[in-house]
């Protein structure tokens, strides 16, 4: 199977380890140490009584993915090759990247999460599809961001039982699916607007009963890219997931859309 069959009958691909993706996480790592240690930003981003980081856009890359006055160069390699050649985004602006650190006991229960979204997170991986957003005080699920597919960089070594990405294969077409029905009829202009909560969960139990899931472990200089629509998060930490915390920077670039249905109708 090609990577472009892979990506799109299993909704992720991994690449190799090769240089230049190894050399911007070489540079990168520094750094990203120092946001995920800095008080402020722990103040505002730490997580799960203290075992995640949550980091979202933190890093103070450039939309080439570059930091200049910090030596880190512009992304570049395989995914990224593959994201112009076969997703159609070449010279995609990339997001200030998100440095998710998870630690030892990951997840631990949050001051404000309720016992069953920790029990959600714990069992399921609090799975979820990026850009379908918890808006109001009832958290109803609407269509916040139009991600065009989300990069995963790891940035350093650790056990395959530290808590690592999962992906339930196959997902983004039982999530395309629900979509298209529930939003049947209505202008894509409007779909913003519209509360999907039912239809995706609906279709998120689905996932669960019909799709493998499948935990990403690839090492510092290696790559994986998630489609938009996949069900994805984070495996608890495990009893082989060793002491030291682990660190991946994940873009996920927003589309520039003409049209909002190309956000579920694209490939």
């Amino acid at each position: 199977m090609t990577p472009a069959e892979h990506f799109f009958a299993k909704g992720w691909v991994q690449f190799d380890p090769e240089p230049v993706a190894k050399a911007w996480v070489t540079a990168a790592s520094p750094l990203a140490d120092e946001i995920a240690a800095d008080p402020k930003h722990r103040a505002d981003w730490l997580r799960c009584g203290g075992t995640w980081f949550a980091g979202v856009n933190v890093f103070p890359n450039d939309a080439t993915g570059a930091v200049p006055d910090r030596s880190i160069p512009p992304l570049e390699g395989s995914a990224v090759a593959f994201i112009a050649r076969v997703l159609g985004l070449e010279g995609v602006a990339w997001d200030q990247a998100q440095i998710s650190v998870c630690y030892p006991g990951y997840p631990q229960p949050g001051e404000d999460e309720s016992d069953a979204a920790f029990r959600f997170r714990r069992d399921r991986a609090a799975a979820h599809v990026d850009g379908i957003l918890p808006i109001g005080p009832d958290r109803r699920r609407m269509l916040g961001e139009a991600h065009g597919f989300v990069l995963g960089l790891p940035l350093n070594q650790t056990p395959p039982d530290a808590a690592p990405l999962v992906v339930w294969e196959g997902s983004h077409e039982i999530i395309r699916a629900a979509f298209r029905e529930r939003l049947e009829g209505i202008a894509p202009a409007d779909w913003a607007r519209e509360d999907v909560t039912d239809a995706y969960t609906t279709a998120r139990r689905a996932v669960f009963d019909r799709c493998p899931r499948v935990a990403i472990t690839v090492p510092p200089g290696a790559a994986y890219i998630v489609h938009r629509l996949a069900v994805h998060g984070v495996a608890p930490w495990g009893p082989a997931g060793g002491q030291a915390p682990r660190s991946i920077a994940y873009f996920r670039p927003e589309l520039e859309l003409k049209d909002p249905a190309a956000w579920l109708d694209a490939a």
